[in-house]
């Protein structure tokens, strides 16, 4: 007697996040259920740090994740972990970071470059100036020594760099244990309105078009799911799209807001999803570019802007001259996979 039909169930994808506003691709995604439409069953898992997300991908205990742009290197490279084939087939998003400094800085009279390049000599030795970032392997590391190079400080000697994840930014400052950080949103303009901080710079006029985040798998799963994948890259892209939208983005501040997603108010994510940032200056800076989720064609992992990236993190001493191989940044950015799961321009999710 022939076995009754079944039919197979989608298994759980497991797929990780930092609670950041960047994230929005992946949250929206599975409350406009973009992930369901398009066959796949998610688990969204928020995560403490990016040394988390990084361990998670190469022990198998995540299918895919929300990750640094640069965190693809250290994973294949095996820079302060085990070495692993990893990808990305989707760039989740461009921008979206910020400097702050404390107000402590600003009572001192830190308010341009010249008087923290002051303040920094003043207080060289035990009691340099200490600033954060979230990952050794990350833009916020590049923006931060780029803007500390162009203060004229050197960030090995002059002022102390340390790993915090970006949560715990402003508790740091608010504590005093860090006189400042580059991290993503919401975590800068939780700072200003809480009056602990302000925003001397951001990314989107730091770095014009830089990369963020991306889609982080292990290349086998899109060897051995490329179903599954193909179809996580086309709602990812449904959701990119839709979170672009101008109109969308108070109904998205809500959705991040949420307990299990960024879990602060809607009025700390807003400010910088609408374009209208505060940096706590005085002056409510236009700025809506200041979060790119799709426009532009930036979803595109193109090799030329993962070199240029390569170049950066071989500058900055972060990658191994030796080791950034020509061939590296096409095996890590796969425009291929991209066109395998998007062959044609997808509608927008209304």
């Amino acid at each position: 007697m022939p076995a009754p039909a079944t039919h197979a169930r989608p298994r759980v994808l497991r797929l990780g996040f930092i609670a950041l506003t960047d994230a929005a691709p992946l949250v929206a995604a599975q409350e406009l259920g973009l992930f369901a439409r398009h066959g796949l069953k998610v688990r969204l898992s928020r995560e403490v740090g990016w040394a988390t997300i990084r361990d998670k991908i190469i022990f198998g205990e995540l299918d895919a994740a929300h990750a640094l742009a640069p965190l693809l290197w250290a994973i294949q490279l095996g820079l302060d972990c085990a070495p692993t084939d990893v990808c990305t087939g989707f760039v989740l998003n461009v921008h979206g970071n910020a400097i702050t400094l404390s107000h402590r800085l600003r009572a001192a009279g830190v308010t341009d470059a010249a008087a923290l390049r002051a303040e920094a000599r003043r207080r060289r030795g035990e009691s340099r100036l200490t600033f954060g970032v979230v990952f050794a392997f990350s833009l916020h590391h590049l923006l931060l020594r780029q803007w500390l190079r162009a203060a004229r400080l050197d960030p090995d000697r002059d002022v102390r760099i340390a790993i915090v994840p970006p949560a715990q930014a402003f508790r740091n400052l608010a504590a005093g244990t860090l006189d400042g950080y580059c991290v993503g949103e919401p975590w800068n303009s939780l700072a200003v309105q809480r009056g602990e901080g302000w925003c001397p710079a951001w990314s989107a006029a730091l770095s014009p078009g830089h990369l963020e985040k991306v889609l982080l798998v292990r290349t086998e799963f899109t060897r051995r799911q490329p179903a599954e994948h193909d179809r996580l890259v086309a709602a990812l892209a449904e959701a990119a799209a839709w979170c672009d939208e101008p109109p969308h983005r108070g109904t998205l501040a809500a959705m991040l807001s949420a307990p299990g997603y960024l879990n602060l108010p809607a009025g700390v994510i807003a400010p910088a999803l609408t374009g209208r940032f505060d940096p706590g200056t005085g002056r409510i800076e236009s700025l809506p570019d200041f979060h790119v989720f799709h426009r532009g064609g930036i979803n595109r992992p193109a090799p030329a802007r993962a070199a240029a990236l390569q170049a950066e993190l071989v500058a900055h001493g972060l990658v191994p001259a030796r080791r950034a191989a020509a061939a590296l940044p096409r095996q890590l950015f796969r425009e291929d996979l991209h066109a395998r799961a998007l062959p044609r321009s997808l509608p927008l999710h209304a």
